[in-house]
């Protein structure tokens, strides 16, 4: 029963997610401020490509080194992945769609993005979330070390510890 509650609740948080997604590109395309600051606009543009990077970085990542059965999809991680981009952020996939939807209401600049953006960042953080209890129920003991030397999603701290360990 507790399964099918999870499973429930999964369901519909991703249906939200989709939703709230696609609120967000559509309101960007119908609401977009062209008379916006260029600098704020930029830093959205940044923050687009850099959601990207962290988008695609962990599938490489899990199937060079998560032990992913053939066939099956990268999150199929027999083996916790603490290198590479997880050396930096635990949760780069995650952390990358939080920054889309910043991004879209940086871009678009009109509050009626910045509230389906609000609302995309903060069930991908609910992601997090469970993503980590997972983790925990999955990995146990290693899950918690590598908790203690890599932050979830703060990747400016985590790569300042790595340079840090590094010396």
């Amino acid at each position: 029963m507790e399964k099918q509650k999870k499973n429930l609740i999964h369901f519909i948080s991703h249906i939200l997610l989709i939703i709230f997604l696609i609120g967000e590109i559509i309101t960007f395309f119908v609401f977009y401020n062209q008379a916006g600051n260029v600098i704020i606009r930029n830093i959205g543009y940044m923050l687009w490509i850099v959601s990207a990077i962290l988008g695609w970085l962990p599938i490489y990542e899990f199937r060079k080194r998560g032990g992913v059965p053939a066939k099956q999809s990268f999150v199929k991680t027999t083996k916790l992945v603490d290198t590479g981009i997880y050396s930096i952020c635990r949760h780069p996939q995650f952390l990358g769609g939080m920054l889309i939807g910043l991004s879209l209401f940086l871009v678009a600049q009109h509050w009626v993005v910045v509230i389906f953006g609000i609302l995309v960042i903060a069930i991908f953080y609910l992601g997090v979330l469970e993503a980590e209890r997972s983790a925990l129920e999955k990995f146990g003991q290693d899950y918690q070390q590598y908790k203690k030397r890599v932050p979830r999603l703060n990747f400016i701290l985590g790569i300042l510890r790595l340079l840090k360990n590094k010396k």
